[in-house]
C-alpha cells in the first residue's frame, strides 16, 4: 500500500485440507487491509488461486507467492520481522515501536523521521519453531488470547496503517462492491457510483412492490 516500503504477510507453515480456508482468508486479509504481497506455503495453491482470482475480479495491486524455504524468507529479511503470536507482548503496547522502526510515524522533531523499511508479518499455521521467535524484532500478541489468526492479522494491519487502508483505491478492478444500507450490490468497476446506487434502489423499491 505504500510506495516507499513494502509489507508482506508470511504465512508460516500450511496443513492441506485442514488449513485450507484459513490460509485462504490470511491472503485475503493481507490484501484487504493494505498489505502489497502474501507468501504461501508451496503446498497452498488452492489457496493461492482463489486470492489471485479475487484481486484480478476486484483490484489490487496485490501479489500472491508460493515459496517453499520459509525459513530462508525469515531469516534472510533486511527489514523489519513481526511474529503474530498470542504469546507475544501486547500490539498496544507496541504498535509505536513498530510504526516508527518502519518509518511510518511522524517524527517528533522534523528531520528526525525514520527512513522506509520493508515490514515481514509472520502467521504461524502450525507450531513454529523457536528460532523464530529469536529472529523477529517484535513478537506482537493480540489480546494474549486464543484466537483466529486471521483475526490477529487484521487488527495488527489495522494499528499499522491507522485505518488508512480502509480508504484505498484498487487498480484494474472487473467489478466493485456498492456500499448500501441494506442489499447486496455489486457491479461493473467502471461504472458511476451514483447510478449504480440509483439502480439499486430502484430494484429494492420493485420488490417492495411485488410483496
Amino acid at each position: 500500500m505504500n510506495d516507499a516500503r513494502e509489507v508482506v504477510v508470511l504465512r508460516y507453515g500450511h496443513r492441506p485440507g485442514r488449513d485450507d480456508r484459513m490460509t485462504t482468508h490470511v491472503g485475503l486479509t493481507a490484501r484487504a487491509l493494505g498489505a502489497d504481497r502474501v507468501v504461501l506455503p508451496d503446498n497452498a495453491g488452492q489457496s493461492a488461486e482463489t486470492v489471485r482470482d479475487i484481486t484480478d475480479r476486484f483490484g489490487g495491486p496485490f501479489a500472491v507467492e508460493l515459496r517453499d524455504d520459509q525459513k530462508a524468507i525469515v531469516r534472510d529479511f533486511e527489514g523489519v520481522v513481526v511474529h503474530l503470536t498470542m504469546y507475544g507482548e501486547r500490539v498496544q503496547d507496541v504498535e509505536a515501536a513498530v510504526r516508527e522502526a518502519v518509518g511510518l510515524d511522524e517524527p517528533a522533531v522534523v528531520g528526525e523521521a525514520s527512513p522506509p523499511r520493508d515490514l515481514l508479518v509472520v502467521v504461524g499455521g502450525e507450531k513454529v519453531p523457536w528460532a523464530l521467535y529469536e529472529r523477529a524484532d517484535f513478537n506482537v500478541g493480540v489480546t494474549n488470547q486464543p484466537h483466529s489468526e486471521v483475526a490477529g492479522l487484521a487488527v495488527f494491519l489495522d494499528r499499522l496503517f491507522g485505518g488508512a487502508e480502509l480508504d484505498r483505491e484498487w487498480a484494474d478492478a472487473d467489478r466493485r462492491v456498492v456500499p448500501e444500507a441494506t442489499g447486496k450490490t455489486v457491479v461493473d468497476a467502471d461504472r458511476d457510483s451514483a447510478d449504480a446506487s440509483a439502480d439499486a434502489a430502484g430494484e429494492s423499491a420493485e420488490d417492495g412492490d411485488r410483496d
